[in-house]
């Protein structure tokens, strides 16, 4: 194994469990229409009870994709997670509030009401979404940040800091990017999509049922309208490339070239998209049909696995910097040592026992459909 094989390996790895936490994040996206979808108190219940029993799926896999990356390319965790920390404490922030929400909104002696923690799990839906699209597009778009790795050795430097953010809004200044938001907001239509999806199949009731055609269709058209808006632009844009030197240059259709030279990843990603629409179009179509969130999740791994490993592989710098151009991080410039990612890729090999002890967990939780019986057990939220 050459160290470039294993900056490539890591690179798929920490891709994959990014592709992984956009389908989880079917969790936010229902919760972010329980209330068009169950109009009545029992039945926002059951979109809440059926996405309470799978939000640590989601908080697990966003701190896994962090310590992954932390492990692997540890100059990106301190650049991004330490300079544009605001970005990413907002973040965190939802998805506590997202936790202790599902178990105080009718805990007995709750002095807020119900309706107080149903806005946090609401609040949670929208944002969570949003900013984590967000800063998946400044792989493509950049971030307002500087690496000075000499300040280790210098002796005159202010502070021993390898890199800093470039202004004071610490991430935050993303936001004011148009295609950011973009971006943000089709993630945020796309968790609605898979969250609707996956109430279809986890929830037994015929109320609840009977809207999620409208309601897909609402979610569907933005996001498609917005993805498709954000894949021209970047298949149309200028990219972040890198010569043999390490020399960090714009390239004029870097994504699209890629698309084109790695093909594999164009098909990965054709493959994703057929089954996203292919789950939706026959969800709303078919009467009776409840399995759409199995196609759209795959689909949905597919397409953001090719989109996330466009932007990284190929002599591509995968975290560009729009303050100083030659600060821009590569496979090569930020990743651990060879000894540290030869040792984690056999841990690695433990991965495959970790998701069959996931899957086996999860279709125990769902042997038995929710319905409105669930609501009146010891385990309803």
């Amino acid at each position: 194994m050459s160290y470039e094989f294993l900056q490539h390996y890591w690179c798929f790895i920490v891709s994959l469990l990014g592709a992984l936490l956009v389908f989880l994040l079917f969790v936010q996206g229902a919760n972010s229409v329980a209330r068009s979808l169950g109009q009545t108190e029992e039945g926002r219940r059951l979109v809440y009870n059926s996405t309470g029993r799978k939000w640590e799926f989601t908080f697990t896999t966003l701190v896994t994709f962090g310590g992954a990356f932390f492990a692997s390319f540890p100059l990106f965790y301190s650049t991004s997670f330490g300079g544009a920390y605001w970005l990413w404490m907002i973040i965190l922030f939802t998805f506590v509030l997202q936790a202790v929400s599902y178990e105080f909104q009718n805990k007995i002696g709750n002095i807020l009401g119900p309706k107080t923690f149903q806005f946090f799990l609401t609040l949670n839906g929208i944002v969570g979404p949003l900013l984590l699209g967000g800063a998946v597009a400044t792989f493509f778009e950049g971030s307002n940040f500087i690496v000075e790795k000499n300040n280790l050795i210098d002796p005159e430097a202010l502070t021993p800091i390898i890199s800093r953010w470039a202004n004071a809004s610490h991430g935050l200044d993303a936001l004011l990017n148009p295609w950011v938001l973009v971006l943000g907001f089709a993630v945020v239509f796309l968790a609605r999509v898979l969250g609707i999806l996956y109430v279809m199949n986890n929830v037994n009731d015929e109320d609840i049922r009977s809207r999620v055609p409208n309601r897909l269709v609402g979610a569907a058209v933005p996001f498609l309208v917005l993805f498709v808006a954000y894949l021209v632009h970047v298949l149309l844009k200028d990219g972040f490339a890198y010569n043999e030197e390490g020399v960090i240059f714009m390239e004029p259709y870097k994504y699209l070239s890629n698309f084109i030279e790695m093909w594999y990843l164009t098909i990965v990603l054709l493959i994703g998209v057929v089954l996203v629409l292919y789950g939706i179009g026959k969800t709303i179509l078919t009467k009776g049909y409840i399995g759409g969130i199995w196609p759209a999740g795959i689909g949905t791994v597919l397409t953001v696995l090719a989109l996330l490993l466009s932007c990284a592989w190929n002599n591509t710098a995968y975290y560009p910097s729009t303050a100083d151009l030659q600060s821009s991080l590569t496979l090569e410039n930020s990743c651990s040592s060879e000894f540290t990612l030869t040792t984690m890729f056999w841990v690695s090999l433990l991965v495959p026992f970790v998701l069959a002890y996931i899957v086996y967990a999860w279709r125990a939780i769902d042997a038995k459909k929710l319905d409105k019986e669930e609501l009146r057990t010891d385990h309803a939220y």
